[in-house]
């Protein structure tokens, strides 16, 4: 797969200071390509990373602390990378949450926290992203939804609903954009082992009075067919893939990176 189309163009990853925002800000910067980190974390820690990014390539990295439930900040995120960066030209969604409880006793701040930050988060990102794209002529879209864009689960009432709504704003825009040269798609992964998901371990544990271990064999892979975690280089290579020129023709999809989850 040749990225040499991807060096020397801009890109903004949302929550990527660990786990597959990480990953994939890594080969974006491994591939040539500016790169805005955004997330939480202790700030000499993510100082570190970013240098250590920014030693990766050609381009330059740089870190913008915006809070994904605030469209004030994350709207000038957005104008920080064309500020300094010089554009716009790849935007990945990854910045997530989660909480897991039954639905009758489901905080409703856990769930507008959710909401914000899974999915209107990326509707501000893209709202702001896409100008910029269009007097490009070039723009690559990535959310990063999950297989729960496409299957539900109990106890996620607000993690299922967010992640469907990122599908169907993936494809909406897809439709509007499609004569920009800007294509818009979601890749769909099943259990990732990542922070997020360790700490849903523990929640789904006590949630249903289970140990850990049974959590994972009985619950998270119970229904990933290939019985192993999807690994992040993985959805790092397939969004490589979509950026690329190979890549140019997919517009509007779910990419499934599930080990046969949504086979079912």
């Amino acid at each position: 797969m040749s990225t040499s189309n991807i060096e020397g163009k801009t890109a903004v990853i949302t929550g990527s200071t660990s786990g597959i925002g990480l990953g994939i800000a890594t080969a974006l910067a491994e591939a040539g390509a500016n790169v805005l980190l955004n997330g939480l974390g202790d700030v000499d820690a993510i100082e570190t990373t970013r240098k250590e990014l920014d030693a990766l390539g050609a381009g330059d990295v740089l870190y913008h602390p915006a809070d994904m439930t605030r469209p004030d900040e994350i709207a000038d995120m957005i104008a920080c990378a064309n500020r300094d960066l010089g554009g716009v030209d790849i935007l990945v969604n990854n910045a997530g949450i989660q909480f897991v409880s039954a639905i009758e006793e489901f905080p409703t701040d856990k769930w507008d926290a959710i909401i914000a930050i899974n999915l209107s988060s990326s509707f501000h990102t893209i709202r702001a992203a896409i100008p910029l794209m269009k007097t490009a002529g070039w723009g690559r879209i990535v959310n990063i939804a999950s297989a729960h864009a496409l299957i539900a689960s109990p106890f996620k009432a607000a993690y299922v609903a967010a992640k469907h709504g990122v599908l169907g704003l993936t494809r909406t825009v897809s439709l509007e954009v499609a004569e920009e040269n800007i294509t818009v798609n979601a890749i769909c992964p099943g259990y990732v082992k990542t922070p997020l998901v360790e700490n849903q371990i523990t929640d789904t544990a006590k949630v249903r009075g289970i140990s850990e271990e049974e959590v994972v064999r009985d619950v998270i892979l119970a229904a990933q067919p290939s019985k192993k975690f999807i690994e992040i280089s993985e959805l790092a290579d397939l969004t490589l893939f979509l950026c690329s020129d190979g890549g140019a023709s997919i517009n509007g999809t779910a990419l499934s990176v599930d080990g046969g989850w949504s086979a079912h």
